[in-house]
């Protein structure tokens, strides 16, 4: 454990070349006693770390000094090339920066841990677009990413609907959700999301825009895509679910929240393990294709029009089933499969 924490020290002092006793602790979970004793024994082992006192002071490495990543373990080391952003990259115009990264890392490595790019290509891919999808990065993609890599303010034209728009932004960052790439920038005083794929043209300027510091990427687009999925969740209906209905209907709901709330919104159950439950749907149509998968596990209590049309739909899967001459339907499929 403090072996691990010793090397963690010594990489963050190599990325942030000072930091304060403090400022360590805070980065490894410790006290700042034990940042204190840390640094000295990092100092006895020959690592040449060192203190400047002072207002803009902090622990330093000796200029120039590096480790090389003999610390990590196997698992570490694989890991390395676990993440997946070759492809991604790829799209974005650095596929040669993320190479050449990946030879740097691997020429650190120690002999005994050279085969872990080979160990984790041969066992894990990334394919990241969704199925029936085009392959290939969007059109201007490449030059978004330099915009968004070099905090350079750019005039987007976008195709919106039957008609094009154009608008000058600051491109705060780049998203890949189910193989579509969205640009996420500032318009004024405003931060929207963009559809790459829907660019039609991009001018590039040479003035650029100070970020926004308290801007968190990850943090807009989880946000957004939650308020995103809500807006569509803008109906509700009243169900009957069985304790087994209640299971399946995690698999069926739109989203996660929905889900949720509709457990949350159960009443106790009744005499026969049923409860009844208020459901976000995106629409009555689409609760009805969603709810016919529950079969006879649900019974919708309201919209009365949505309660009749899952009536008429059982009904006619009763009579289907009822007047088909099983026996026959089994002779078919025997003389069927006689003639392959």
């Amino acid at each position: 454990m403090r072996a691990a924490r010793l090397i963690s020290l010594v990489l963050l002092l190599q990325a942030r070349e000072t930091m304060t006793a403090a400022e360590l602790a805070r980065e490894l979970e410790v006290s700042e006693r034990t940042v204190y004793r840390d640094v000295l024994a990092l100092s006895a082992a020959g690592v040449p770390v060192y203190s400047d006192r002072g207002r803009t002071g902090g622990y330093r490495l000796l200029g120039g000094y590096r480790t090389r990543l003999t610390g990590l373990t196997r698992d570490e080391a694989e890991a390395l090339f676990l993440a997946g952003l070759r492809g991604p990259a790829g799209d974005m115009g650095l596929a040669d920066a993320v190479a050449s990264a990946e030879l740097k890392v691997l020429a650190a490595l120690p002999p005994a841990l050279r085969d872990a790019p080979a160990r984790t290509g041969q066992r894990f891919h990334l394919d990241v677009p969704g199925w029936f999808r085009e392959v290939g990065p969007p059109p201007w993609l490449t030059e978004l990413a330099g915009a968004v890599w070099r905090d350079r303010v750019v005039e987007l034209r976008y195709r919106r609907g039957d008609r094009e728009v154009t608008r000058e932004l600051s491109p705060y960052g780049l998203v890949l959700k189910s193989g579509v790439w969205y640009l996420v920038g500032r318009v004024g005083d405003d931060v929207r999301t963009y559809r790459v794929d829907r660019v039609t043209g991009v001018a590039v300027s040479g003035e650029t825009f100070d970020r926004d510091g308290g801007f968190d990427l990850a943090r807009y687009w989880r946000e957004q895509a939650e308020a995103f999925l809500r807006g569509m969740l803008r109906d509700r209906v009243t169900v009957r679910l069985s304790p087994a209905g209640l299971r399946q209907l995690r698999h069926l709901a739109d989203a996660p929240f929905a889900y949720d709330e509709a457990v949350a919104a159960a009443d106790g159950p009744d005499g026969q393990g049923w409860v009844t439950t208020r459901l976000p749907v995106e629409s009555v149509d689409v609760a009805y294709s969603q709810l016919l998968g529950l079969g006879p596990e649900v019974e919708v209590l309201d919209p009365p029009g949505l309660r009749a049309r899952l009536a008429e739909a059982t009904s006619r899967a009763a009579t289907l089933y009822a007047t088909r001459d099983v026996a026959s339907a089994g002779t078919a499929r025997t003389d069927t499969d006689g003639q392959r």
